[in-house]
């Protein structure tokens, strides 16, 4: 089938800083006092410990990576990844924000540079080298935000003037990679599947002991049934499959009260009993 109508390509790189070196000096003087060889070791510096917009802005940066991965499927090994066209408004609106954010974190941070540079001396003290800090021009440079979105190419497009016999080869050549990217994207939605299940599985055998003062929270029913939500989306292929365990978990969960899972053994065993009967029912 083909899926240019269903899932488009999307690929996300974000650069950071990260604003650490290595400190030779410090490096010789702590493997000369353990009596240990010259590349035993080394100790690197945070050029801007004890302040927090540089870190603020990589922490930052992981949770659009996260993001991106949560809602989009492995494609290519150089980056790029399948979105559904489901999921495209909504991922495009967050991305947008997500990129709005970063920029601003970043121009803050580039605003503050010098002020941060005098914290990292009074912060470092004897580490302090002003040689470690780049100039202004080359630090904006270490930071970017780059999302590239782009439609899945056809296996008829091909608008080489080679002869036919050659043409039909690299036209099954390129139908069997896309085939073998496609299987390997559409493993993901049911990694995803199980994981939740087991770890569900794992933690209602768990419950089973009324000693053992288990926490349940909201997140139990509700993550979930917000993975069954994407999985909606993710299933591009229309895998029946996987749309009955999506089902067979949505049906699991709308019909389990949290309040009966913290206080009553018999619901514990009753959930576990419908989770391991969906692990044991399909291939994973």
């Amino acid at each position: 089938m083909s899926i240019s109508a269903s899932a488009v390509l999307v690929e996300l790189n974000i650069s950071v800083w990260p604003a650490t070196i290595k400190d030779s000096k410090v490096s010789d003087q702590i493997t000369s006092a353990a009596s240990a060889i010259a590349d035993a070791g080394q100790f690197r510096k945070n050029l801007f410990a004890g302040t927090s917009l540089r870190k603020d802005i990589e922490n930052y940066a992981a949770r659009a990576r996260l993001y991106n991965n949560q809602r989009t499927m492995p494609w290519a090994d150089k980056g790029e990844r399948l979105l559904p066209t489901k999921l495209f408004m909504d991922y495009k609106i967050s991305m947008n924000t997500f990129q709005h954010t970063f920029d601003s974190m970043c121009n803050t941070f580039f605003q503050n540079y010098a002020v941060l540079i005098q914290q990292a001396q009074t912060n470092l003290v004897g580490l302090f080298n002003p040689d470690d800090y780049p100039p202004l021009d080359e630090v904006k440079e270490k930071f970017a935000f780059n999302l590239t979105i782009k439609p899945v190419p056809e296996s008829g497009d091909f608008r080489l003037d080679i002869p036919a016999t050659d043409l039909e080869e690299i036209k099954q050549s390129f139908e069997n990679q896309q085939a073998e990217k496609m299987a390997e994207a559409m493993r993901t939605p049911w990694e995803r599947l199980h994981t939740v299940l087991t770890a569900m599985s794992t933690k209602l055998a768990k419950g089973r002991d009324e000693k053992a003062n288990m926490r349940w929270h909201d997140s139990f029913i509700t993550n979930p049934l917000e993975l069954c939500q994407l999985l909606t989306a993710m299933n591009i292929t229309n895998d029946p499959k996987l749309e009955e365990a999506r089902q067979q978990l949505e049906l699991t969960m709308l019909g389990t009260n949290l309040n009966s899972l913290k206080e009553d053994v018999h619901a514990r065993e009753d959930l576990k009993s419908k989770v391991d009967g969906i692990l044991g029912k399909f291939s994973w």
